[in-house]
């Protein structure tokens, strides 16, 4: 360590007189304890000062490699909810990062699709949790149950989530957002309608015999495939966005080379960009905002993105 010569002026410097010894000591150490204070307070508003910025952002600063890695920073563990202790949906899986050092998280429900189980979802599950939400993949009560219904278990399973769940002290319940697959994307939709107060909702290559959605005010990324001959995107995922509010956070991701079935195994661009979403709607953790705008180009897996940037909830 650099040595600095002694001042010879501050030690030259006369003391207080000895009748006001006293008094001059409290003054000094009351002047300390303002200049303490005050150091203080620029240290909590400072810029390093993230959580009283905002109290939901969750992990390290992303980056491309972050969002598009197969797990997150967090360690993830998962408990099964059993049909015959629920009501109104099917039972499910919830998966949720192990540590509770970073406190509560925002959660998200996820739906299968028509004549699917949970299992075909079940990839969102760890992959989601370990980026920092509790994740609840679903059974829906047949699997034949159509779009209105998944919407009602979708909503039916947050309820549970966050109110009877052995994880429902690990849960921010003022933060929920809903996903699902065909059917069960139609599903969310209906759930986004019911529910204003979720935060996001991720339609994959979603099926509903409703075309409009101008109710929704729920900030929404709608993902089609290009090859989806079961819901097609000219008919179900590009009406739906075009339905949405003009002023609403709203995107559509097209996948290139890509089927009805895409989300049902695991893919990375549905994951980077669901990952983005929920992160800045449901965290409103706007360090995730350089993924979404500018809006993403077509390339080797994006046949086209659509939005309206900036995002301005």
């Amino acid at each position: 360590m650099q040595q600095h010569p002694r001042s010879t002026t501050a030690s030259a410097a006369p003391g207080p007189a000895r009748g006001a010894g006293r008094r001059g000591t409290r003054r000094f150490a009351g002047a300390a304890a303002a200049i303490a204070a005050a150091v203080a307070l620029s240290t909590l508003t400072g810029p390093g000062a993230r959580a009283a910025d905002n109290p939901y952002e969750r992990g390290p600063a992303p980056t491309t490699a972050s969002i598009e890695a197969s797990r997150g920073p967090y360690s993830v563990s998962e408990t099964s909810v059993s049909s015959l202790a629920v009501s109104g949906f099917g039972g499910g899986t919830i998966y949720y990062p192990t540590s509770t050092a970073d406190g509560t998280f925002g959660a998200v429900g996820v739906s299968p699709g028509y004549t699917g189980t949970q299992s075909s979802i079940a990839w969102l599950g760890p992959r989601l949790a370990s980026q920092g939400f509790v994740v609840f993949t679903i059974d829906t009560l047949t699997t034949l149950d159509q779009p209105d219904s998944r919407g009602r278990q979708l909503l039916a399973a947050l309820d549970y989530l966050t109110t009877r769940s052995s994880v429902r002290g690990r849960v921010d319940s003022t933060r929920l957002g809903v996903m699902g697959h065909s059917m069960g994307g139609g599903g969310s939709l209906e759930a986004a309608k019911s529910r204003p107060s979720l935060q996001a909702a991720i339609p994959l290559t979603p099926w509903n015999l409703d075309k409009s959605w101008p109710e929704v005010t729920t900030p929404t990324l709608i993902v089609g495939a290009d090859g989806d001959s079961i819901a097609p995107v000219s008919s179900h995922a590009e009406p739906f966005y075009g339905s949405l509010r003009s002023s609403l956070d709203r995107a559509y991701l097209e996948l290139n080379g890509a089927s009805h079935f895409t989300p049902n195994s695991s893919n990375t661009t549905i994951a980077k960009y669901s990952v983005s979403w929920l992160k800045r709607f449901i965290d409103n953790d706007t360090r995730y905002e350089q993924f979404l705008c500018p809006l993403p180009s077509p390339s080797l897996t994006i046949e086209e993105y659509r939005g309206n940037c900036p995002h301005t909830s």
